[in-house]
């Protein structure tokens, strides 16, 4: 029972307050709760189970018009960075983003370079940056990565070697593989809604 408090508290924060990182939110909602035995703290699946009965229970309209919304603004920097098979990947893809989540791609390109040309010659601004990814168990290696705004929407898109489209890095949630979707499927999303 305190396991699953703290998990709806997690994600009370996660939404309420925009924290994507498992971790800090599990130790806020441990503090907030008084909890100081970290062994009842609540696994990352079960908090984003906890995300998805938040959203469904109190917010079910104004979820469903946010996803949708940052799905197509998704939709539309894929089609944009279509030469670097974008991948959508993320709480926007497994339906538990909230307003205050980035949009998040994968991107495949020789050089981090080029998307930053495709970006410039499109006359978007962006940044340039380095996103840690989840490789191995234990391991972890950094990717660069561009930053700029879909609509009202701010993307994180991080770009992998080419061949990196054969093996996704670990998701921060359940330690699998992310699951990557592609134009078309974003596209079922969309119309699923």
């Amino acid at each position: 029972m305190l396991r699953l408090a703290l998990a709806r508290e997690a994600a009370r924060l996660m939404i309420e307050h925009g924290h994507e990182d498992y971790g800090l939110a599990k130790r806020k909602a441990a503090e907030r709760l008084g909890v100081t035995d970290r062994a009842v703290l609540p696994k990352n699946t079960e908090i984003e189970e906890a995300l998805a009965e938040h959203q469904r229970l109190f917010v079910p309209e104004t979820h469903a018009t946010e996803l949708s919304e940052m799905r197509r603004a998704a939709l539309a920097a894929m089609r944009l960075l279509t030469d670097f098979n974008p991948r959508l990947v993320g709480p926007l893809l497994s339906g538990t983003a909230t307003a205050h989540n980035d949009i998040t791609l994968h991107l495949f390109a020789d050089t981090p370079e080029i998307v930053a040309l495709q970006l410039l010659d499109s006359g978007i601004p962006h940044e340039l940056a380095e996103r840690r990814v989840k490789v191995q168990r234990d391991e972890f290696a950094a990717y660069p990565s561009v930053r700029f705004l879909a609509g009202l929407h701010q993307v994180e898109a991080t770009i992998f070697p080419l061949d990196g489209i054969r093996q996704a890095p670990l998701g921060p949630v359940d330690g699998r593989p992310m699951r990557r979707a592609t134009p078309a499927e974003v596209e079922e999303l969309i119309s699923a809604c």
